[in-house]
């Protein structure tokens, strides 16, 4: 089911997934999306709590930065948050941003995406059941992240990442590879007509991803939507991997936002050219 990752524990005990596909690249980037396990965090946010807004202790999540930049190999200073709201807006980030977020205050404001063709400038994107989307471009050596919940599916901010790396780094969709992460799998993402006709009435080929489920409830395949996005946005399918991992099924490894009803702590998506 998920032959396209692969499990890390580092030295320190940081768990942690690379994509196989990223990883051929490993002279130009590293790049990560972390677990709950490896961290000094107790309680509903044990144990590799990386959010700042979650019932933690902001000491206990500054070790938990400081562990994952020792298991990654890079500086914790390097990198760069952004205040997410479930959109669709990707921002060019560079070396002044550094610390944005984590040892400064967040300057750059509300977004969902970010992107670089800077080195050392460490991409962070914050996850418990949403979609993390990794882009890198080995012509161009750009990087980005996307952070995909079902609003953020909604508007497509999978294909606003291309097309802003393109107009930024002069970027071609077919040379991007990309990498989609553990997220809530159909199997456990329930909704009602709402939701259903948010993405319907948006894209109407998504329907196929939606599946009936009772009386006004589907259950939606998020991860699904976005691979066809990016194939729609012109990524090579070949150059798509996807976790096949749902977060919400498998809490002995990830925070579930859904599962937990909230009480919960928060994972990292990390990408960061050398």
């Amino acid at each position: 089911m998920d032959q396209g990752i692969e499990y890390v524990v580092a030295s320190n005990g940081v768990e942690y997934i690379r994509f196989k596909n990223l990883a051929q690249y490993s002279d130009s980037i590293v790049h990560g999306f972390t677990t709950r396990r490896g961290g000094v965090s107790g309680g509903e946010c044990s144990s590799l709590n990386l959010g700042f807004k979650r019932e933690d202790l902001r000491e206990n999540v500054m070790e938990n930065f400081m562990l994952v930049s020792e298991a990654l190999g890079i500086d914790y200073r390097h990198m760069v948050f952004s205040d997410q709201v479930h959109g669709n807006v990707v921002k060019c980030v560079g070396e002044r941003e550094r610390g944005n977020g984590i040892t400064g205050e967040n300057t750059i404001g509300q977004c969902d995406g970010l992107m670089t063709n800077e080195a050392r400038v460490a991409l962070v994107t914050f996850y418990a059941d949403c979609v993390p989307v990794f882009f890198y471009d080995p012509v161009k050596n750009a990087a980005a992240l996307a952070h995909s919940g079902w609003r953020g599916t909604v508007k497509q901010i999978a294909r606003a990442a291309v097309r802003e790396m393109a107009a930024h780094f002069d970027v071609k969709a077919g040379d991007l590879e990309a990498a989609l992460g553990p997220c809530i799998g159909q199997c456990c993402f329930e909704v009602g007509r709402e939701v259903y006709d948010e993405f319907v009435s948006r894209m109407d080929w998504s329907e196929k991803y939606c599946l009936r489920s009772g009386d006004e409830k589907w259950n939606i395949d998020l991860a699904g939507i976005i691979k066809e996005t990016l194939a729609r946005a012109g990524v090579k399918e070949e150059k798509i991997v996807t976790a096949n991992v749902c977060t919400s099924c498998r809490r002995d490894l990830f925070f579930s936002h859904r599962a937990e009803k909230g009480r919960t702590g928060s994972m990292a998506a990390i990408i960061q050219i050398l």
